[in-house]
Order: C-alpha cells, then sequence, then structure tokens
C-alpha cells in the first residue's frame, strides 16, 4: 500500500481546510478519492482526541448552546419501511461555544431526544471549572437535561 509523504498530505488536507470539496481535492491533487476520504477520516479522529484530552478545566464565562438538523441518506418524514434504518433519517449536531472566543467547547451528534441532551449538558459540565451563563434559541430541548 502507498502512504502520502508529509508534502502529500499538507496539500491535501490545506485544500479541503479552504473549504474544497474531496473531488476538487482529487483533482487539484492528484491523490485517489478514497485515500482523500480515508485521511479525512483519519485527521477527523486525531482532532476529536486532541479535543478531548485538551479542551478541559475551561474558564469561560457564557456559554451558547445551539443545535443543527441535517439528515443522513433522507429526511425522517421521507423514510420508508423499505430504507428503513436505525442509522437513517434526521440528525442532530449539538453544540456549545464559548461566546467570547467562539471556542467549541464540545459536541455531539445524535437525535434530538432527551437521552442526546443529558449526554450532551453532562459531557459540557464535565469541561467547565465554574458555573456559566447558558443560551440558547431552543431551551426546551435542554430543559429536560439539566
Amino acid at each position: 500500500m502507498n502512504k502520502l509523504s508529509t508534502d502529500e498530505r499538507v496539500r491535501v488536507v490545506s485544500a479541503l481546510v479552504e473549504g474544497c470539496s474531496i473531488r476538487s481535492t482529487v483533482r487539484m491533487t492528484g491523490v485517489a478519492k478514497n485515500t482523500v476520504s480515508k485521511l479525512l477520516v483519519e485527521l477527523g479522529t486525531a482532532c476529536e482526541a486532541f479535543h478531548d484530552q485538551h479542551v478541559r478545566g475551561l474558564k469561560t464565562k457564557r456559554v451558547q448552546l445551539d443545535e443543527i438538523w441535517s439528515f443522513c441518506y433522507c429526511k425522517a418524514q421521507n423514510m420508508t419501511e423499505k430504507n428503513y434504518s436505525p442509522e437513517r433519517g434526521d440528525v442532530w449536531t449539538w453544540a456549545a461555544l464559548d461566546a467570547d472566543s467562539k471556542l467549541v467547547c464540545n459536541w455531539l451528534v445524535g437525535n434530538r431526544g432527551g437521552a442526546c441532551a443529558q449526554a450532551f449538558v453532562a459531557d459540557l459540565a464535565e469541561r467547565l471549572n465554574d458555573r456559566v451563563q447558558i443560551t440558547s434559541d431552543g431551551w426546551d430541548a435542554y430543559r429536560s437535561a439539566i
């Protein structure tokens, strides 16, 4: 199996960070699409581990909570028995941001149920040093978790 050199990896990651799609990154760098995808997954895993280890003991005063809707394969309203799978349908990305520095304190990808809200808020609490002011436009989703 061929390994990308550090320079080739830097070129691929730079293109992706600049907002290029995987296909345009393939055209620009000459690296295979599967290789770009595998590098992206590898980089994401490394970034997640780094964030989880180092973004702790935060001294923030104000935290903004938000959730972003998306879907995997199809929207929940378009799901049929034929294409049903628990991994498909509506997906929510829960995010907590430091209001001053815009640092992403934590995030969680899941559904919009109470269990995900509780897990998200519990993880946030572990990362903070003190009590904080929480701001959210969707307070009802978090209220059950507190």
